[in-house]
């Protein structure tokens, strides 16, 4: 019993402290900023991000036939825009999101500043689009954050362009 009680406290802090990462904040800000109706404003962080984690399993079960789903692509641009939102944040420049998926889910998710491409993701199967978990969804998003920020400190004068 010491021992599960032990687990589960751990378990627990680590994902509080996920939920406290600098960039999963920033994509729930950016999700509940999209709802007009103030319904996610009851939600837990969990809910909230529950459509971004896609078990293996799940992502073979989705058919890659038939159109994205517009949810999934609202996902897509949800999370770009919290990178984006992100590298705003830390170099005060103003980042645009492009989001650009055929019908087939094959595309491209830009950010750029200025003249300067600060993100470029090309996306194939957009269909299943997700993460095993919500350590990769933190781990992806604050990379891509990172190596955003890192180019446009490093090319200031580009974004001003």
């Amino acid at each position: 019993m010491t021992v599960q009680t032990e687990t589960t406290t751990t378990t627990t802090t680590e994902t509080t402290d996920i939920y406290s990462a600098p960039f999963i904040k920033e994509l729930i800000r950016s999700i509940q900023a999209q709802d007009a109706y103030g319904v996610y404003k009851s939600w837990s962080p969990e809910l909230i991000l529950k459509p971004y984690i896609v078990s293996k399993q799940d992502k073979r079960k989705i058919s890659t036939e038939e159109e994205v789903n517009p949810m999934t692509i609202a996902r897509i641009k949800l999370f770009y825009n919290a990178i984006a939102t992100s590298i705003e944040l830390e170099t005060n420049q103003i980042m645009q999101v492009v989001i650009s998926i055929n019908h087939e889910g094959f595309g491209w998710a830009l950010v750029f500043c200025g003249r300067l491409l600060v993100v470029s993701r090309t996306l194939r199967d957009a269909h299943r689009f997700g993460f095993t978990s919500l350590e990769k969804l933190e781990d992806e998003g604050e990379k891509m954050s990172q190596a955003g920020i890192e180019l446009v400190k490093k090319y200031k004068e580009v974004c001003k362009l």
